[in-house]
């Protein structure tokens, strides 16, 4: 992902770490999210103006920061948590070259930063390091963050990348699981599918070992990849929701500079300008942040791919969808903490907005919405109330949230 960039620090991501179900009745203290996470690579440097830097981020709606750029010695690590106190940020910092005795404590710090895509060999080192680290700072995040399912064999020391998760979950014994991938959305080259593949296996596992998961998506154009537009930053982070992420993290914030990122295009420019990919951000994390409370209580359930061919009677015969009409769209089935269900429709078109026709399988003085602007359940307005039936507008990349 950001090989290259994170060597240059010497720095790794970190995933708090949690032991394998068989012994997690060992463990001291777990992590415990205590909010959706909406953070980011490439955390501002720490200049004159990093106030100002900060009240940007909370600006911009983020929920957390993940340090190790902007912040990576003692007194900048000090630094960054005094100013995500000030702004009701949580922070993963960077450990700074600290023993783990030492690591810096606050209650806006969830963990540290271990490493970024380490290679299936390098497992037992991060469980020691993880378990050093547990016993000093119990109830901490140590984040590691993994490869995509594009990596290959050599990267990840694993023959499928499948090994590759299961491993490090069992191996390393995980409180957050998280990866990095970043689809090609572009005229002639389209392989979301493969993203999608991504987030059900980190689905599957995180569901296994009954933790969050998180992933990073793309922002900013470098390589083969593209300036992404809203509705494909939009779409990367409801997919992602669609099936159960507590966290979306974008790749990357501050603009780094080097050889690999010629173009820049970041959130913020490498001299501190917002680019237009700071408003676009600024507006889908509000709708994400109103949002985050009801997430956190759901569970995934099941995640149904109803394309313009498919029939949506047929695949979601198991959900509380009776009807939907012919479209793209990505379904995210849920159980809710109190028991009730949930369903996320997200317009899988990057391009186009949609309006089906929607029939629930109760009524719909039953249904609530998950409201965007307040956080709110309210009831299901419809969108075209002259048509028959419940009509939804979406827009392109876009999810609502239905509880039952």
């Amino acid at each position: 992902m950001k090989t290259n960039l994170f060597v240059s620090m010497a720095l790794g991501m970190t995933l708090g770490l949690g032991l394998s179900r068989s012994a997690r009745s060992a463990e001291p203290e777990r992590f415990v999210q205590d909010r959706f996470a909406i953070g980011f690579w490439v955390d501002p440097p720490l200049g004159e103006d990093a106030d100002l830097r900060y009240q940007e981020i909370a600006d911009a709606h983020f929920t957390m920061v993940l340090g190790g750029f902007g912040a990576r010695t003692p007194e900048g690590v000090r630094r960054q948590i005094a100013l995500c106190e000030k702004y009701d940020l949580k922070a993963v910092v960077a450990r700074a070259g600290l023993p783990p005795e030492q690591l810096p404590e606050s209650p806006v710090v969830w963990g540290y930063m271990i490493r970024d895509e380490p290679n299936a060999k390098d497992f037992p080192a991060l469980r020691q390091t993880v378990d050093e680290i547990r016993a000093v700072r119990p109830g901490r995040l140590c984040y590691i963050n993994l490869f995509p399912n594009y990596a290959n064999a050599g990267q990840l020391g694993t023959e499928t990348y499948d090994e590759h998760v299961k491993r490090f979950v069992d191996e390393v014994g995980v409180h957050v699981l998280s990866m990095d991938h970043y689809p090609i959305m572009k005229p002639g080259v389209d392989n979301r599918q493969g993203y999608l593949d991504n987030m059900e296996t980190m689905r599957k596992y995180a569901l296994e070992a009954d933790i969050p998961h998180w992933n990073f998506f793309n922002v900013m154009p470098f390589g083969p990849h593209s300036d992404p537009t809203e509705a494909q930053i939009r779409w990367q982070i409801y997919t992602s929701i669609a099936y159960g992420s507590k966290g979306v993290l974008y790749f990357c914030y501050w603009t780094p500079r080097g050889v690999e990122f010629p173009k820049g295009g970041a959130i913020i420019t490498p001299d501190g300008k917002k680019t237009r990919h700071y408003d676009q951000a600024r507006r889908i994390n509000y709708a994400i942040k109103q949002l985050g409370p009801t997430l956190m209580s759901l569970t995934s359930e099941a995640v149904y791919r109803v394309g313009p061919d498919d029939s949506a009677a047929e695949l979601l015969k198991e959900t509380p969808i009776a009807g939907l009409t012919e479209g793209d769209y990505l379904i995210g089935q849920f159980r809710h903490a109190d028991g009730r269900r949930a369903v996320l429709i997200n317009n899988y078109s990057i391009t186009h907005t949609s309006w089906p026709t929607v029939e629930f399988r109760t009524g719909i003085d039953q249904v609530r919405e998950v409201c965007k602007q307040t956080g709110a359940e309210i009831a299901v307005i419809d969108d075209s109330p002259d048509m028959d039936g419940l009509q939804l507008s979406l827009d392109a990349g876009e999810g609502r949230l239905f509880l039952f």
